[in-house]
């Protein structure tokens, strides 16, 4: 069976689409780096590191340092799917990032995203 095509895609080619989005609803870069953070542990210079060596999303999440786990308290559709039903756990892991930026872009305060 093929890889789905999210998988192989460099991060650094969906970042930009979450910064506009975030800044379209007048949220910040910023913002979105904290989720990124918290969802997976990296580093801002871990980070920036991943993104300018084109780090796909299959090893962005497998080589995450610490995928925090209050992320399974994100719960919700994204794509028409529910992110807590979904199996595949590299799939579920875009998702939840995915739903994040989403709810960051709907206004919700950082306590809320970050599940605190």
């Amino acid at each position: 069976m093929t890889k789905h095509k999210i998988y192989t895609m460099p991060v650094a080619n969906v970042y930009p689409h979450y910064i506009n989005k975030a800044e379209r609803k007048g949220r910040t870069k910023s913002e979105v780096d904290e989720i990124i953070h918290w969802l997976t542990g990296y580093s801002q210079e871990e980070m920036e590191s991943l993104l300018k060596n084109k780090t796909d999303f299959e090893t962005f999440f497998a080589e995450a340092p610490v995928l925090n786990p209050l992320r399974k308290a994100i719960k919700g559709v994204i794509c028409g799917v529910r992110v807590e039903d979904i199996e595949e756990p590299t799939m579920q892991e875009i998702r939840y990032l995915d739903k994040l930026v989403d709810e960051l872009a709907k206004g919700k305060s950082m306590d809320k995203i970050l599940r605190k």
